[in-house]
């Protein structure tokens, strides 16, 4: 494991951790935040390739931290209807990331990163409210979304808000969800050979580090505004983005 480490510093590894840290309290507070933030850190460190593979194995470790935080809250039936309509697609363009170049994957990171913030405003104004049908055909393009990209958790609270979900149910609906697209994007990565000791070394640290931040979450979800970092979000999410693309056009 160690040896995955062997050309990175250990200033590096502790923004890696630091970073992890801080996404994960707000992904348990607003719901999104690691897959948002760790590319910020990962593309310039390790190149865009092995991202998404990272940042998907990692998932596994931080939504098993606020399942586990938020096991009451969690509402199965419609966990069971968003992974009917989710993992087909998501299979389907998680192999699809498998086949693209290096250049091919920093513009697509960057660009949903860009998209993720106008994506989440809109959703919001629209105030769809969704039937179980409609939460069901739904998913469909959450999953589509989530395969082979990042920032895809916005469009699934977006989806749970519009059944009628508030606060904690939605973070932990949302975490047993991610776990179960998780893995089924996880073992597309691994048969096209995107997975190997790095990829798996980074997304313990991060997932190690992360963990405890949902049981941090808990205890600020009543007393944080969430508009503050949001809104700080908003802004390292889209400049962070505009670098990734304006790297990949320039590279």
């Amino acid at each position: 494991m160690f040896s995955a480490f062997a050309d990175v510093s250990f200033w590096q590894l502790a923004l890696v951790a630091g970073v992890a840290l801080f996404a994960s309290i707000v992904g348990g507070v607003a719901g999104y935040g690691t897959g948002a933030l760790m590319p910020l850190v990962l593309v310039p460190m390790l190149g865009p390739e092995p991202v998404i593979p990272i940042i998907a194995l990692a998932g596994l470790l931080t939504n098993t931290g606020r399942v586990f935080a938020f096991l009451r809250f969690v509402d199965w039936r419609r966990v069971g209807l968003v992974c009917a309509g989710a993992i087909p697609p998501c299979l389907v363009t998680a192999y699809g990331y498998t086949l693209l170049t290096g250049k091919g994957v920093q513009l697509l990171i960057g660009g949903m990163l860009i998209l993720t913030v106008p994506l989440r405003y809109l959703l919001r104004k629209r105030a769809i409210v969704l039937s179980d049908r409609g939460l069901l055909l739904s998913s469909a393009g959450y999953g589509a979304a989530v395969g082979g990209t990042v920032g895809a958790g916005v469009i699934l609270l977006s989806l749970l808000m519009a059944t009628g979900l508030v606060s904690t149910a939605v973070i932990a609906t949302d975490a047993v969800i991610s776990i179960a697209v998780g893995v089924s994007r996880l073992s597309v990565f691994g048969i096209a050979g995107a997975i190997d000791g790095r990829t798996i070394s980074f997304a313990l640290l991060i997932g190690l580090v992360a963990f405890p931040g949902a049981f941090l979450a808990k205890a600020f979800v009543t007393r944080l505004p969430i508009h503050v970092h949001s809104a700080i979000l908003d802004v390292v999410v889209i400049v962070g983005g505009a670098v990734m693309v304006f790297g990949a056009l320039t590279r």
